[in-house]
């Protein structure tokens, strides 16, 4: 996907056990090389960074809003509650999260570049 990051809506499959997306397709999933989930509680926010060389896909589940700095731009949307919303951020693009509901929220994120602790592939930058 192109520096300017479009959401996506994945289709949720929910009844009264709760729900199940797949959080990335097959054409993406051959180049991930670290995968994390991500519990937040209610309110938090989470990123505020940018990768350097890593392309990083990330679904989120709704109520929460999403920014993110592509050419200079922020952008700002809100993933409704109870739907589930794929971004993928390329290299460069700055973007964080914040949950708007009274209830913990997901992030489930795919990187192209393993995480290594001792040389990290981010950058803080705060939008929220």
């Amino acid at each position: 996907m192109p520096p300017e990051t479009t959401p996506e809506s994945l289709r949720v499959a929910a009844d009264e056990r709760g729900a199940v997306f797949e959080p990335i397709d097959d054409a993406l999933l051959a180049a991930q090389h670290n995968c994390h989930i991500v519990v937040s509680a209610p309110g938090a926010v989470r990123g505020n960074h940018v990768h350097r060389a890593a392309t990083e896909t990330t679904a989120v589940t709704g109520p929460c809003e999403v920014r993110w700095r592509s050419q200079g731009q922020i952008h700002q949307v809100e993933v409704p509650a109870g739907q589930v919303w794929r971004f993928v951020f390329a290299p460069g693009v700055s973007h964080a999260f914040r949950g708007l509901g009274p209830t913990p929220w997901v992030i489930a994120s795919f990187s192209t570049q393993p995480h290594d602790p001792a040389r990290p592939d981010v950058t803080r930058d705060v939008l929220m």
